[in-house]
């Protein structure tokens, strides 16, 4: 593990000290610009500790110098005085209030005009990373989220502080002892609940490091799940995401356990102080403290200090880790991304070789007949979760006029030298600073040549059949199609160059030959004919009525409606054929019968698989991993693909052999 990577780690999982040695020094400087507004603050909080002092005090001298002294005036009148004490608190708090928004709008303000600049910033500088997708979160809820805490926060110390003054200089005044009774319990209470600060904070943010790996995993599960399946992969799925729930729940029962040793503290600290001083009345009558003194140190602790005190504990529990962990997003120091080692196949085709050579055992080429290397691919940083890039190139040689060409598949070897199909240096991005779904991407396929994608859900497969086809323009780089750019071209065109046959089938209301002639108007019943029988159509053309029947596309399935469409494209004139996942419904005998017509037509077959097996029937498999692409024969992509043998060792019920 690199040390920035680390670092990160360490931010993710540290127990809350690291960010208050971040934010320790911005938040100096902030609270010493507004000196004047926390002296305003700090002048209306004393009121609220003469308001904490007179309702206890008042209490006290109404039941010791009125009422049981036979004074029912005078008892009346210090009542009185508590009353208004209590009414006053009203302004008290409006003018808190008041001044509070002096340091939380500030504070919001500066916060957002930070937030805009560093996601701004490098988007307008043009750097690496594309933009910051956290940007709108920071600027709208984290910023809301800061606000509203620091203003709970602020609330709820100052309350603590100056009522606890109020509350405890009351004790002292009626009597001495009673802080003696009070104190111990009250600081064993709040020295406990302090001690769980840092390991709760701590526990707290694995919790939602396991919440947030869970969440992810399920995810991306769900959306890779038809992949899952084909593939034989569940198993590991499950597995990972059962390690994924136990490491959660673990989380979860660490974070319980700090729970409930804060609510211990917070029992000890808000009921033991009432039930010492009820158990501690004779000693302390003994010591002269009168009922009225008792009375009102009861007040103070019910109607002051242990609802200041049990504030405190909530906001520093939940307000006080919320706005901690915000701050720290917001104006901390920017999160390090991933950075991956160079592929070796890159570092090869950087010193102008072919990935293998100068190993033991491997052949190499003389210098006047060496090939191009199948596949060489530059890094890119790791995917995020917006998509993945792929950077590759990969080439298949086209056959000179003097060469041997390569017979593909049992077809007679085509010996024209222009490419099937032809990237170059191909980039796509769904936007102009988002992360490229493909990055310079170079692919040649040889005309009749059978080329079957693999890759994960979501990394590009569909997104490369629909620059082939020129149904999406690339971002940068150049598509060709038997030599032709395929950008910008007119429809028609388009289609005399290639059929694209996505996973939904398109089949229209008519007879069964109208939809099965579409592509090519002209045909004979011949032609018509072989198409069927090459497809095995036969079964569903008898079951509907022949093939000049009516067809009601409600009423056929998915898989039959793939097999027409497949059926369709086995007669299109276009040289190319672009099956992206078209045969996912279809049954896997049914696939192969399909897919091995469709590489007999004359022409050029470029296949989504959707199960291993397509791959394995096609003349070279491209592996879109990610960061990476391979290129080659099933038995070389084995060899040189991780992705590929791991996916191939499920399909196959067992860990593929290299050959």
């Amino acid at each position: 593990m690199t040390r920035r990577a680390a670092s990160a780690d360490t931010r993710e999982t540290d127990d809350g000290s690291g960010a208050v040695r971040r934010l320790a020094p911005p938040a100096r400087r902030f609270l010493a610009r507004r000196s004047g507004v926390l002296v305003r603050l700090a002048l209306w909080s004393l009121a609220e500790t003469g308001q904490a002092f007179l309702v206890g005090y008042g209490v006290a001298q109404a039941v010791d110098q009125g009422f049981l002294a036979g004074d029912t005036r005078r008892g009346l009148l210090w009542l009185t005085v508590a009353l208004v004490a209590v009414l006053l608190g009203a302004p008290v708090i409006r003018g808190v209030f008041a001044q509070l928004a002096g340091l939380t709008e500030p504070l919001r303000d500066g916060l957002v005009r930070h937030a805009v600049d560093r996601s701004l910033g490098p988007a307008a500088a043009g750097g690496p990373g594309g933009t910051d997708r956290a940007a709108v979160s920071r600027l709208t809820n984290q910023v809301e989220i800061a606000r509203d805490s620091f203003a709970g926060l602020v609330l709820t110390l100052r309350s603590f502080v100056f009522t606890a003054a109020g509350a405890l200089l009351g004790l002292l005044s009626l009597h001495p002892s009673l802080l003696v009774v009070v104190l111990p319990p009250l600081s064993l209470g709040l020295g406990l609940f302090l001690v769980t600060l840092r390991p709760m904070a701590a526990a707290q943010r694995r919790a939602l490091a396991a919440d947030e790996a869970l969440g992810d995993h399920a995810a991306r599960s769900r959306a890779a799940l038809r992949d899952l399946t084909a593939c034989g992969t569940g198993s590991a799925a499950a597995r990972r995401g059962a390690e994924l729930i136990e490491g959660a729940a673990a989380a979860a029962r660490v974070l319980a356990g700090w729970a409930a040793v804060r609510t211990a503290a917070l029992g000890v600290a808000g009921h033991l102080p009432v039930l010492a001083l009820l158990l501690a009345v004779p000693w302390l009558r003994g010591r002269g403290v009168t009922a009225g003194a008792l009375l009102g140190a009861f007040t103070y602790l019910v109607q002051s200090l242990l609802p200041a005190l049990h504030t405190l504990m909530t906001a520093l529990g939940a307000a006080g880790s919320r706005l901690l962990v915000v701050l720290d997003r917001i104006i901390g120091p920017e999160r390090p991304q991933p950075r991956p080692e160079r592929p070796r196949a890159a570092e090869q085709e950087r010193a102008g070789e072919p990935e293998g050579a100068g190993e033991p055992g491997s052949v190499r080429a003389p210098a006047a007949t060496r090939p191009e290397p199948a596949l060489a691919a530059a890094p890119r940083p790791a995917p995020g979760a917006g998509g993945a890039a792929v950077t590759a190139r990969a080439t298949a040689a086209i056959p000179g006029p003097g060469d041997d060409a390569p017979n593909l598949g049992g077809r007679p070897a085509d010996r024209a030298r222009t490419a099937a199909v032809e990237l170059r240096s191909v980039t796509l991005s769904y936007g102009v600073r988002a992360e490229p779904v493909l990055d310079s991407l170079d692919l040649c396929v040889a005309p009749g040549e059978h080329l079957a994608v693999v890759g994960p859900s979501g990394i590009g497969k569909s997104t490369l059949t629909r620059l082939i086809a020129g149904t999406l323009a690339p971002s940068g780089g150049e598509v060709r199609v038997d030599g032709r750019e395929v950008t910008g071209r007119p429809p028609a065109e388009l289609a005399a160059l290639r059929v694209l046959m996505p996973q939904e089938a398109y089949v229209f209301s008519g007879t069964l030959s109208d939809n099965l002639t579409y592509l090519r108007p002209g045909a004979s019943r011949a032609d018509l004919d072989a198409a069927v029988d090459a497809l095995g159509l036969w079964p569903l053309v008898e079951r509907l009525g022949g093939l000049d029947a009516p067809l009601r596309p409600a009423e056929l399935s998915h898989g039959e409606r793939q097999l027409l469409a497949l059926t369709r494209a086995w007669m299109s004139p276009a040289p190319l054929l672009l099956l992206d996942e078209a045969t996912c419904h279809l049954d896997p005998a049914a696939e192969a019968r399909a897919e091995e017509a469709l590489a007999r037509r004359p022409g050029t077959l470029l296949v989504v698989a959707h199960r291993l097996s397509s791959a394995v029937r096609a003349d070279r498999v491209l592996v879109l991993d990610g960061t990476d692409a391979v290129c080659g024969t099933h038995d070389e992509v084995l060899d040189r693909s991780p992705l590929y043998r791991d996916l191939t060792g499920h399909w196959q019920g067992g860990p593929a052999r290299r050959r």
